[in-house]
């Protein structure tokens, strides 16, 4: 069994590898998704990607290193340089044709993350005054985001396979995307905000809550109540007669992570989550139970590539980055020492096949699979490690006055 000494030398390792995979992923027009190659060409990873670029943002600001400390805003500029007309965040940007893209069915948590590095980077100093000379890109991405919000439940609304996981079905009221924008609102003083925290729970949770009266929203929570079997986790959404209840890793983390759950809520999920073992071997499984082909909510779209098969990619596949989160989750809710062992788990993760930083590896093989040089595997690391050493965690962060002239309530 590896010693203290072995784990600590180790977490040095990944840490200076973090770093330097950060740097030579870095252009002038920010950090790229993965490491430059001809497949990463093909797959059109070497870009600036909207929520990639914002994650980075927040591991480059805690890295100590005063280079991407510079230059953790500088994707976060490109992406606004390319916001559409009407507030969208772009997916990515194409460095090299400096083309944007927003999707099939529009990218929405893009949106939703660049507000959130945006603020933090100019919490710590580190955003050259973005945050009041882009007033005007910020209010128009807060207003596009307020045209997707439901207007009772204070919840955005969204279609198919339009966040971080995009060939995934989650459609309507999404957790993941709502978690976000409860911090989002929180961040700039959005109206609302306890409202859309209130129906977060009602919703996702319907669980542990009694049925609300606004009787649309009976209606959804109904449906989960009489056919939902596993209550521990928030669905991972709820669209008007079905839900998903696949156990969406990252964003019941971010429920936590963001206030967005209760403190009971969260030691539940939490324990649920180890329970089901999605940290081992490695930190951790995107969902608890894949989505087979049999089940009512596959999509033919999921064998794009053949990619999202049960076990990979978004539908069970392992992944650093939202190991990461997870880290973080356990280190918030004072498991320090198992904080700690599962950072060292992420660092095994980053450094297979010599120190790959995998994209992904399949939730059964664990065999390296997606892209090698993912830049926000490596800024996830160096994030997670910044929070287990004590260092303040970004989606943690108490809120603060908006700079004068931002006040959006």
């Amino acid at each position: 069994m590896p010693s203290l000494k072995d784990d600590a030398a180790l977490l040095a390792e990944c840490r200076a590898r973090s770093i330097d995979l950060l740097k030579r992923n870095s252009t002038p027009a920010g950090v790229l998704a993965s490491s430059p190659n001809s497949r990463a060409e093909r797959r059109g990873y070497t870009a600036v990607f909207g929520r990639d670029a914002a994650i980075c943002a927040l591991g480059m600001a805690v890295s100590g290193d005063t280079e991407l400390e510079r230059a953790a805003a500088t994707g976060l500029e490109t992406l606004a340089a390319h916001q559409a007309p009407n507030g969208q965040v772009p997916k990515f940007v194409d460095v090299e044709g400096r083309d944007a893209d927003f999707w099939y069915l529009g990218c929405i948590d893009s949106t939703l993350w660049w507000l959130i590095a945006l603020e933090h980077l100019d919490r710590a100093g580190l955003a050259r005054g973005m945050l009041r000379r882009l007033r005007p890109r910020v209010v128009l991405a807060v207003r596009w985001l307020l045209a997707q919000e439901h207007q009772r439940f204070h919840l955005l609304q969204q279609n198919e396979a339009s966040d971080w996981a995009d060939i995934m079905p989650r459609s309507g009221f999404v957790l993941y995307t709502n978690a976000l924008w409860y911090r989002v609102k929180r961040l700039f003083d959005l109206p609302c905000a306890e409202e859309t925290r209130a129906s977060f729970n009602r919703l996702f949770h319907p669980f542990s809550a009694a049925l609300p009266e606004y009787r649309r929203a009976r209606l959804l929570c109904d449906y989960a109540l009489r056919k939902a079997k596993n209550r521990d986790l928030f669905l991972s959404f709820v669209n008007f007669s079905f839900f998903g209840e696949e156990g969406d890793v990252l964003g019941n983390l971010l429920a936590i992570l963001t206030g967005a759950a209760s403190r009971s809520a969260s030691r539940l999920v939490l324990d649920a989550l180890l329970a089901a073992g999605v940290h081992e071997p490695y930190p951790v499984r995107a969902v608890v139970k894949p989505i087979l082909r049999t089940s009512m909510l596959w999509r033919p779209y999921m064998a794009r590539h053949r990619q999202n098969f049960a076990w990979q990619y978004h539908n069970g596949g392992v992944w650093p980055m939202v190991g990461a989160f997870w880290v973080i989750a356990l280190a918030r809710s004072g498991r320090a020492a198992l904080a700690r062992a599962e950072l060292v788990k992420l660092a095994r993760a980053c450094a297979v096949n010599g120190w790959r930083f995998p994209e992904w590896l399949h939730g059964r093989t664990l065999r390296p699979r997606g892209m090698p040089g993912q830049s926000w595997s490596a800024a996830g690391f160096l994030l997670a490690e910044h929070v287990v050493r004590g260092g303040e965690d970004p989606l943690a962060a108490a809120t603060r006055p908006l700079p004068r002239g931002m006040e959006f309530a």
